[in-house]
């Protein structure tokens, strides 16, 4: 364990040594940050979570994927208290991050500078160079520090850009401009902390895809986020299945447990607390009757049960 803690921080250290003027991570520091992830990439580095899965993601409650993430001892993924453009929607997706700063005349020169080694967008402002790099499933989260006035990191073209690249929105910890046109768009919505008719001054951009902090969670590129209007976590690639099987199944629990509870079967202490065999045997068997569609497959239902405990 500690040889492998020693050979991250030399990977960590060789990276900031080699590449600390980039301004998009390399695809091996991202491999690097996301090391958990065993699956599919996109050729950012970034982990290419399934389609399925972020749609299942979009029916867990914010409540049921923080309880998972705290569990497992990830308690600073959750951000709440957002102007959210379209409240009743749900937006889930693979995130792409920026990460924004007060202008530094010698730091936006070097910023600029490697922009162009890195092939980036030179007409425009460098907030445009995020949504450049979005593929559909991306969900651009940037951290704005809060700036509100002059700190509007996108207005209705670069939300027409955003939607017309990753088919999803914005999660912004600072500002909009034109909330009434963004509103117009079919199918974008955003998380934001302010709106202003300002436009973007006084700021820079100064890394894509890095780790970044949003309000009080931290998000690194290539997480998956599930964001409604009770507010935004941000999910480590490696945890996102086993979040939503036990998110579902928690679900299942709760439905079983409320309408025995209706019923009069059982008392709530036996329901709110570790099943006896015989509750245990009725949920089995109201599942095998389940009146819908379950969200998950059969076999992933077998598989989890068999390692659980209830």
């Amino acid at each position: 364990m500690q040889k492998q803690g020693f050979l991250l921080l030399v990977l960590l250290g060789s990276y900031f040594l080699s590449s600390a003027q980039r301004v998009g991570s390399t695809p091996e520091y991202i491999r690097t940050l996301t090391a958990d992830w065993k699956g599919e990439r996109f050729s950012d580095g970034r982990p290419k979570v399934s389609d399925a899965i972020l749609e299942r993601l979009r029916n867990i409650s914010m409540e049921e994927a923080w309880g998972v993430l705290r569990n497992k001892g990830y308690q600073n993924q959750y951000e709440g208290e957002w102007i959210v453009i379209h409240p009743d929607s749900v937006m889930t997706g693979r995130v792409v991050t920026a990460q924004y700063m007060p202008s530094r005349p010698d730091f936006v020169k070097i910023v600029q500078e490697q922009g162009r080694k890195e092939q980036r967008a030179q007409k425009g402002g460098t907030n445009s160079w995020p949504i450049d790099v979005l593929v559909p499933g991306d969900v651009y989260v940037a951290d704005g520090y809060g700036k509100i006035a002059d700190g509007t990191l996108i207005g209705d073209n670069l939300g027409t850009s955003i939607y017309a690249r990753s088919g999803r929105g914005v999660i912004f910890y600072g500002s909009v401009r034109d909330q009434a046109g963004l509103e117009k768009i079919k199918g974008f919505n955003g998380w934001i902390k302010g709106q202003d008719p300002s436009y973007i001054q006084q700021m820079m951009l100064t890394s894509i895809n890095a780790p970044i902090r949003i309000g009080r969670a931290v998000v690194l590129p290539g997480d998956v986020v599930l964001a409604n209007k009770f507010g935004t976590i941000f999910i480590p690639a490696a945890l996102v299945e086993e979040l939503v099987i036990t998110s579902e199944v928690t679900a299942l629990r709760d439905e079983f447990g409320h309408q025995r509870l209706r019923e009069g079967k059982y008392l709530a202490g036996q329901i709110d607390s570790q099943w006896t065999e015989e509750i245990k045997k009725d949920f089995l068997h109201w599942l095998k009757n389940y009146p819908g569609k379950l969200p998950m497959t059969q076999k992933e239902l077998d598989d989890y049960l068999k390692e659980r405990n209830y």
